[in-house]
């Protein structure tokens, strides 16, 4: 039987999603350019883009002998403005498939739309009061 741990984990204090390109320039200009996002650090073949405070997108250049798969991932941008965020994206003309929508069953409110890697970026409000209690 493994031990019992007793001492809480370590903190943490921010988050990073890495997204990999074979077209760095292209994937930065979207989520730059496009979407908005401070270009927060630089280092040549991966670049940080801030979405919050405390959470970055990393975007990375696909090197040799290195596969990645978008499929089965969503990158959730939680915001009190989704509708301001689809407004802007269909500005830039990124818009998504389809409006925002109310999701009964998960109780959130969201649209999602496609970086130009194919990975899924969903812009999402929780309408769930108990959202409240986990972030504060």
């Amino acid at each position: 039987m493994p031990p019992l741990v007793t001492d809480p984990p370590p903190v943490t204090d921010q988050s990073i999603v890495w997204v990999y390109t074979d077209d760095l320039d292209a994937t930065c200009a979207f989520y730059g350019e496009k979407l908005g996002l401070h270009l927060a650090f630089d280092q040549g073949l991966c670049r940080l883009f801030r979405w919050s405070p405390s959470s970055f997108i990393g975007v990375c250049q696909l090197r040799p002998g290195r596969y990645v798969e978008p499929k089965g991932v969503v990158i959730t941008f939680v915001t009190p403005d989704v509708d301001g965020w689809y407004r802007h994206a269909v500005s830039q003309g990124i818009g998504p498939e389809k409006p925002p929508e109310l999701s009964e069953k998960f109780n959130v409110y969201s649209f999602f739309l496609r970086d130009p890697n194919g990975y899924l970026l969903e812009f999402q409000a929780f309408l769930d009061p108990r959202w409240k209690q986990v972030t504060t």
